[in-house]
């Protein structure tokens, strides 16, 4: 197996996502080198299906005011799978959730038959937007995936009458709730756009100031098995249940205690998590170990704050999160919204943040951020059903990193797709060049070294054959 192509994007350089010839990254040893990146073909994990975006009312709001060529543009940027970055997933909301010009629901004042369910605001932003990314996927024989996820029921149908602060759904709504997921997925089906997955809840652990509502684990397992699974059951749609839809640091003890419940394995296909709480990897790792049946999505993560237009810390953070929620048993992983205004927004209660592309609406133009290029290392080259192997980064020492430990500095992921390539990125957040002597472990033996560098502030997908 040997090098074959070489692709990078390098912090105060012109390369994104530029491929290079592997000359000019060979290097020829004059003493000794400290660092070593092994990789492990035969020594296999979980298959990954590939990455995509939120599609929310607010990026569908700002792509709508934007020249159509430019929009166009935009959406092409992340599903086109020649031209962009090849997602093969999105998601959506059900009813409003922060990232919405206001509180919104399908039903919006107390009505138990349902009878008034509008797709009104839905169709506005939503759907326009859905529709466009399903299209251009087709139209490149490529295929895209919708996630659903609500934020809040309805305030009615809430102990605290509001869809904002938390509070609980009330206990007899519980299967008019499971009700109303049906007929939301329906009325899109009916659309064309056909729901996939869904999660119970956004963050059921978080009392926001915007949309949000509180399910404990059990609550979580009990309307997956007794309200949710059976009522998708009967109305003969096939669509998947993830549980938590929260941060890694409460993953694994929320999926042993939904699990608990009866008939709850039945209906529970997966979990999904966010990175907000930190790097607590070790928590999906063992849920992968510990319940192999479980899928494993990343469904959200951004840089909080507000906008960072050309900050290049917010790619490498990315990329951290990537690299190891893959290593961990991620099979696919779900950035936040697609596009965002120049103040991170529109957000109903000004939670701004940043997004990879941010709009100029006035000016009708992109800003591509850093982390839509260091995505893009990922998702354009890792295909789709592709598994991932072991790497080993080793170095005796890194003179050029900050704490003086290797580890969060130069990074390594490594993928075989089914075409029988391997895909493998590496990263580099040091100030420095970092050189490494390269290897490929095969049980039918070792191949020989290739003295290689990374630039500083640099990411790399190395494509062998």
């Amino acid at each position: 197996m040997k090098i074959y192509k070489l692709y990078e994007t390098a912090k105060d350089s012109a390369e994104r996502i530029t491929e290079i010839t592997l000359e000019e990254r060979t290097h020829t040893p004059t003493g000794w080198i400290p660092s070593s990146l092994k990789i492990y073909p035969d020594k296999t994990q979980q298959k990954f299906y590939g990455f995509g975006g939120a599609l929310t009312e607010s990026s569908g709001y700002v792509l709508s005011k934007l020249p159509a060529k430019v929009r166009k543009q935009a959406i092409e940027a992340y599903y086109n799978p020649h031209t962009g970055n090849g997602y093969h997933f999105a998601r959506l909301h059900m009813n409003s959730c922060d990232f919405s010009l206001g509180n919104w629901a399908c039903v919006s004042e107390k009505d138990e038959s349902l009878e008034s369910f509008s797709m009104e605001r839905t169709n506005k932003y939503i759907y326009p937007l859905a529709s466009a990314v399903q299209s251009i996927s087709r139209e490149e024989n490529s295929n895209v995936d919708f996630l659903l996820s609500p934020w809040s029921p309805p305030a009615w149908m809430k102990d605290n009458g509001d869809m904002n602060h938390g509070g609980h759904l009330l206990a007899q709504y519980k299967e008019l709730w499971a009700q109303y997921f049906v007929k939301f997925i329906q009325k899109l089906a009916e659309q064309g756009i056909k729901i996939s997955f869904v999660t119970i809840q956004n963050e059921p652990a978080a009392v926001q100031s915007w949309d949000s509502c509180e399910w404990s684990a059990k609550e979580e397992g009990e309307f997956a098995s007794l309200y949710l699974g059976p009522a998708l059951e009967k109305a003969g749609l096939d669509v998947k249940i993830y549980i938590w839809d929260h941060n890694r640091d409460l993953a694994l003890e929320r999926a042993e205690e939904s699990l608990k419940v009866k008939n709850a394995d039945k209906y529970i296909a997966g979990l999904a998590f966010h990175w907000y709480s930190g790097d607590q990897y070790k928590n999906i790792k063992s849920i992968y170990e510990k319940y192999p049946q479980l899928d494993l999505i990343f469904s959200e993560g951004c840089v909080e704050g507000g906008p960072r237009n050309g900050a290049w810390f917010t790619g490498e953070r990315y990329a951290h999160n990537i690299i190891n929620d893959l290593k961990s048993g991620a099979s696919k992983w779900i950035d936040w919204n697609i596009v965002l205004d120049m103040q991170g927004g529109p957000n109903h209660v000004g939670n701004f943040c940043d997004a990879p592309i941010l709009a100029d609406e006035k000016a009708g133009k992109l800003y591509f951020q850093s982390s839509y290029y260091y995505i893009g290392h990922f998702s354009r080259f890792i295909q789709p059903g592709a598994v991932c192997i072991e790497t080993n980064l080793t170095s005796a020492m890194t003179p050029a990193t900050v704490s003086g430990h290797l580890t969060d500095e130069v990074e390594s992921l490594a993928f075989k797709n089914p075409d029988g390539t391997i895909a493998l990125i590496v990263t580099n957040t040091t100030e420095a060049d970092f050189v490494y002597e390269f290897t490929v472990e095969e049980e039918s033996g070792c191949s020989k070294p290739v003295y290689l560098k990374i630039p500083p502030r640099a990411i790399q997908t190395w494509i062998l054959k």
